[in-house]
């Protein structure tokens, strides 16, 4: 015989209407949410997560970040984040920290018109994001600007990207006037990751870099121009990068903190590379017999327009990570909320409500 229980008996969350009336600000408009349904509610549930991580004075926040962000013009969201000190370090795509050097330097991006050909694109110096053009000219505007940083430092140093992004950051502070993302990383002591370094501008504009800097002698060495034998010769000269400075460097990073919270914008490398520091500690202690609290995270907010069963996320839903012992259970008091969307549609909102939080806040006080 089925009974007819109220939710109230077992415990549930009443769902309440969204009352326009009732709302004053970005922050009121999510917290409302919350009590919605569907997308709506799946947003609510990340603010929620998201004040919770931030507010918290012993979570060390750790922001991936992966899709055209910056050549989208999210930069100067990135830099608010790291700004207000919501963000405790950085795991990036090459490519988007490429692209919002454009933006440091003081270049631009242009909309894309769908009556230019992409052949004609190409011919003009424009390369093509979507619906959005990064000229060429900014990538040399960007690379001289790598090259100034690049010859501070010495070709046979081991070099990581945390280094290097920290070495771009001194120079857009030292030298350029507006916003940039590792400008402020630079300036509030927040180390930059790029997992996949050479996949991006920034990886071939150093590896060009490392060559010319034997150009000389290589032209003497072949005694020609022929391609290959050029090739063959520069291509012996290689930065001394070494990825796993930025491995331990991270590591370290989450092995002293007291919570860790990990905000996830798309997927790729630099989400799983984020977040593979527990399974790394994990193994270390079955292999070599030490004893090191892997370091889980507690919360953790994603928004990518992708559900899992594409199999694009590149690191899985948080439940699914779990089970690699990635994430604290919410049994155990882990908080996790996916919102899936395009981040530029959400992110803004999301972060347009923590800043209204904030200015609430201050008001009390």
């Amino acid at each position: 015989m089925r009974s007819f229980n109220d939710g109230a008996e077992d415990g549930l969350e009443a769902l309440e209407s969204l009352d326009p009336s009732q709302i004053q600000s970005f922050s009121d408009l999510l917290v409302a949410m919350r009590k919605t349904a569907f997308g709506g509610r799946r947003l609510g549930e990340a603010f929620e997560i998201l004040k919770t991580m931030i507010n918290d004075p012993d979570c060390f926040v750790v922001m991936t970040l992966s899709g055209a962000m910056t050549i989208a013009k999210m930069g100067k969201i990135i830099c608010t984040m790291i700004d207000r000190g919501m963000i405790q370090a950085v795991v990036s795509t090459g490519a988007l920290i490429a692209h919002g050097m454009s933006e440091a330097v003081g270049q631009t991006h242009y909309k894309y018109h769908p009556s230019m050909s992409d052949v004609d694109l190409f011919n003009k110096g424009y390369n093509r994001v979507y619906d959005t053009l990064e000229m060429e000219l900014n990538l040399n505007h960007v690379e001289l600007v790598s090259r100034e940083t690049l010859d501070r430092l010495d070709p046979d140093q081991p070099l990581s990207s945390e280094l290097i992004t920290r070495e771009l950051g001194r120079t857009l502070a030292d030298k350029f006037e507006g916003p940039g993302v590792l400008k402020s990383a630079f300036l509030k002591k927040v180390p930059v990751y790029i997992p996949a370094f050479t996949d991006s501008e920034l990886g071939l504009d150093m590896s060009i870099w490392a060559m010319g800097k034997h150009r000389k002698a290589v032209a003497t060495e072949t005694g020609g121009t022929d391609g290959q034998n050029i090739w063959n010769s520069l291509r012996q000269h290689q930065p001394a990068f070494n990825p796993f400075l930025d491995l331990n460097s991270y590591t370290e990073n989450l092995l002293g903190a007291k919570r860790l919270a990990i905000f996830t914008i798309g997927g790729g490398v630099p989400r799983n590379w984020a977040q593979q520091t527990p399974p790394y500690i994990e193994i270390l202690n079955l292999r070599l017999d030490t004893e090191i609290k892997p370091p889980r995270f507690q919360y953790g907010v994603r928004i990518c327009p992708e559900p899992d069963y594409w199999g694009g996320l590149s690191g899985c839903t948080y439940q699914e990570g779990m089970s690699w012992g990635k994430f604290i259970p919410q049994e155990e008091g882990g908080q996790f909320a996916e919102v899936l969307s395009d981040a530029t549609v959400v992110w803004p909102l999301l972060l347009m409500g923590l800043l209204d939080d904030d200015k609430q806040k201050s008001k009390d006080t």
